[in-house]
């Protein structure tokens, strides 16, 4: 080997040249999926390690950049970070810069569960605790990011289902670590829920992957929503996504503008229900009235049959019906025809010889007038014989 043909560094040349080789030849900004391990901070400055089971590699989080990161790693915690290759030619070291780091979805999973489990264990997870939703929705409290998508589709979806209902629109961050902050605005909306009317809660942010939606896994903030002291209708992310928070809340809704849906009636639907109602109660009157006329004709009829001047022609006619039948039992009908009436002294009409003897006064009327007479002989009809 030609020993003129091999470059000849220093140590500081040799790991200045190293960076530069890097510095070109690798990209700017990368991500790395990895776990957390042995994270510390030391004067300010987030150190961790990142590895795969297979290699490792350092990281630091500088002060500077720590602060701004929403989402702080814990030992074990699957992560996603967005970084950039750091080299220290003092020392030939080489670890990652980190520029922004988030929880994998294996982490937001793996917290979900154990949060869901430690809440049910609680007895805060149970279908027969949820409060039912109110009918009529006056005030309404939105708690939500502003401005966002998400507000805007459930105040035009609010507008235009049931304009009377008033929103409280409540401004929270929805993304990274922001728990303690949410919690802070939950608290002082319960204080508060009384004297300001709410007859409901929204809890809602709009799409983005599971991993964002972490936040709403947090047992804390779950507590809080349990307790609060109104029902409680979560639109967090997409239909798909399940949280925490929606295990507790009163109500899941798929999206946003889901949950404006399930607290606001749709006026169209409740016009319509007023106008069959409204037909309703015509109906229900014009058949009142047709009952009572029905009833009122029945009694103007059985007035009629009871009227004086029906009574007295039903008399009168009852009355000529007996003076028929008188005039055709008449003893003057029979006197008429040349029989006569006979009555002993007393005046009492006979009807044969038997009682009469010799002697007896009798009287018989005649059609013109009557005759005195006395008997002379009473003479018995032989009884007639049977063949």
């Amino acid at each position: 080997m030609n020993a003129e043909r091999i470059p000849t560094f220093s140590v500081a040349e040799l790991t200045t040249a190293v960076g530069n080789l890097l510095e070109r030849g690798f990209a700017p900004r990368f991500l790395v999926e990895a776990t957390v391990s042995r994270p510390q901070l030391k004067k300010g400055h987030l150190w961790l390690t990142l590895t795969d089971g297979e290699a490792s590699i350092s990281a630091v989080a500088w002060a500077s950049q720590l602060s701004k990161l929403r989402y702080c790693p814990g030992d074990g915690d699957g992560v996603t970070v967005v970084g950039k290759l750091n080299f220290w030619a003092a020392r030939a070291s080489l670890n990652v810069q980190v520029l922004d780091i988030r929880p994998s979805l294996s982490t937001v999973l793996r917290q979900f569960e154990l949060v869901r489990r430690r809440l049910e264990e609680a007895g805060l997870i149970d279908r027969a605790r949820r409060r039912p939703l109110p009918r009529q929705t006056q005030t309404l409290a939105v708690v939500t990011s502003v401005p966002s998508s998400a507000l805007a589709d459930m105040l035009r979806t609010a507008a235009e289902r049931w304009p009377l209902t008033r929103l409280l629109v409540v401004p929270i961050p929805v993304q990274g670590t922001v728990a303690i902050r949410i919690r802070e605005v939950l608290g002082r909306l319960a204080k508060e829920s009384s004297s300001l009317g709410l007859d409901a809660l929204v809890l809602a942010r709009g799409g983005g992957s599971r991993e964002d939606l972490g936040v709403f896994d947090d047992e804390d903030l779950c507590r809080d929503l349990a307790a609060f002291p109104v029902p409680v209708v979560t639109g967090l992310g997409h239909e798909d996504d399940l949280t925490v928070a929606d295990l507790v809340a009163d109500h899941r809704a798929a999206t946003p503008t889901a949950a404006i849906v399930a607290l606001l009636p749709d006026r169209h639907v409740a016009l319509r229900e007023l106008q069959h109602q409204r037909q309703r109660l015509r109906d229900l009157k014009s058949r009142w009235l047709e009952r009572q006329h029905q009833s009122l004709m029945k009694r103007r009829q059985a007035l009629a049959l009871q009227a004086p001047q029906r009574r007295l022609q039903e008399l009168r006619q009852k009355l000529d019906q007996r003076r028929a039948l008188l005039r055709a039992l008449s003893p003057q009908r029979w006197l008429r025809q040349g029989l006569a009436l006979v009555s002993n002294a007393q005046g009492i009409a006979i009807d044969g010889v038997a009682g009469i003897e010799k002697k007896d006064k009798l009287t018989l009327s005649f059609q013109d007038g009557s005759l005195k007479a006395t008997v002379t002989q009473v003479r018995l009809q032989p009884p007639s014989s049977t063949s």
